[in-house]
């Protein structure tokens, strides 16, 4: 998946590109598109969507029109509109599936103040481009001991550079209101260029500076997921997780956003499955549900004066023993039904290697000495009984 910059160095070590996700080959980019579309002509008299998306340092995406119809592909260098001098991008999508993004977005494809596409990017762009990123891990590295020396309560996270390096815009995260005024004062005193602040949630910051989550893959914030859902508790008591901060928190400390990928299967799965707080009232006493298991439908009960010894039930039969409850109905005893119901299946594992034995690498040693050995001492008995 990565481009050619990011190949194998000398050595085995990899030499990476250096551009912070922002390959021009579109290779390895944050929250790239697959245009499904892309072999597939137009009909007869239809006019191409006039309309493309470009994607700037990280996760930042914006829509621009291509007023001057350029033939843009995927991965091509382009100058876009700003609000002071021109910004250089990567497109990432164009045609109908542009159209399909806006909608989502919600950005309408009418609207008249949509940024434009001035040209393709030249050398000279792209010199400059380049020269303003190779700048940035110093000027923020700057930036940060100059917020520290004002004794601002704040972190800035990332610096972007605008394409024709005349503003920066510095991100960060605070829980509080920071006055930055003099802060802006003192960047824009030693850098010598404009300054923007804005102020970023936790997870836009994980998705702009991207990480390897718990599961040992790319976040999905920086990968693919575009929108954060609100993510509560709620969807870890319903899968039956255990409620520590340290493994339900992902990068950016809030809960992880992949609680909410299986809640609807688990939710489904409890509209006809019994409260895991139900109390069965049985003639042998009362009983308590101690675990449950949703997707096999098993319940495991035990009784008050002996809760180490639990007794597995099926749901339906859970149901049942409510009901019966409701009517003022005892049962005589858990067993009574656990019996037809707990059956301990044995896992037989098959050999794929063909060898069971765990020593079979282990060859005994000096084996063969020890044969020759016995048979010198044989042969000179056999000779003496010739004589």
């Amino acid at each position: 998946m990565a481009c050619s910059s990011c190949s194998t160095g000398k050595d085995g070590q990899p030499r990476g590109c250096k551009n912070n996700g922002t390959c021009g080959t579109d290779g390895c980019n944050k929250l790239t598109v697959f245009d499904w579309l892309s072999n597939m002509s137009l009909p007869n008299g239809q006019t191409p969507f006039d309309c493309v998306e470009v994607r700037f340092k990280n996760s930042r995406k914006e829509f621009y029109r291509n007023s001057e119809n350029l033939p843009l592909n995927i991965g091509d260098v382009v100058a876009t509109q700003s609000k002071a001098g021109h910004d250089v991008g990567v497109v990432t999508l164009t045609g109908e599936l542009v159209r399909v993004q806006m909608k989502r977005k919600k950005v309408s494809p009418d609207d008249k103040t949509l940024p434009k596409i001035y040209r393709k990017a030249t050398q000279r762009d792209i010199d400059i481009w380049q020269k303003c990123r190779d700048r940035e891990e110093e000027i923020k590295k700057r930036s940060r001991e100059i917020a520290i020396a004002l004794k601002l309560e704040m972190k800035l996270s990332d610096v972007e550079f605008q394409g024709d390096a005349s503003k920066a815009t510095f991100y960060y995260t605070a829980e509080d209101r920071v006055d930055f005024r003099q802060l802006i004062k003192d960047m824009a005193k030693a850098f010598g260029i404009r300054i923007e602040m804005r102020q970023i949630g936790y997870r836009q910051e994980a998705q702009r500076l991207g990480g390897i989550g718990s599961c040992g893959r790319e976040l999905c914030c920086s990968t693919w997921l575009s929108d954060f859902r609100s993510v509560s508790t709620a969807s870890a008591r319903y899968q039956q997780l255990a409620l520590n901060p340290q493994k339900l928190a992902g990068q950016c400390g809030k809960l992880k956003c992949c609680l909410n990928y299986e809640l609807d299967m688990y939710m489904e799965a409890l509209q006809d499955f019994p409260p895991q707080d139900s109390k069965i009232m049985t003639k042998k006493g009362l009983a308590f549900c101690q675990k449950a298991d949703i997707f096999k439908e098993t319940l495991w009960f035990s009784y008050k004066d002996d809760p180490a010894t639990w007794h597995a039930l099926s749901k339906e039969q859970v149901l049942e023993i409510l009901e019966l409850n409701k009517n003022n109905e005892k049962i005589d005893s858990l067993e009574d039904y656990a019996v037809d119901n707990v059956s301990e299946e044995k896992t037989t594992f098959e050999n794929v290697v063909g060898q069971d034995s765990l020593t079979r690498f282990d060859k005994p040693k000096n084996k063969k000495r020890r044969n020759n050995k016995n048979r010198r001492k044989s042969k000179p008995k056999a000779s003496s009984n010739a004589k």
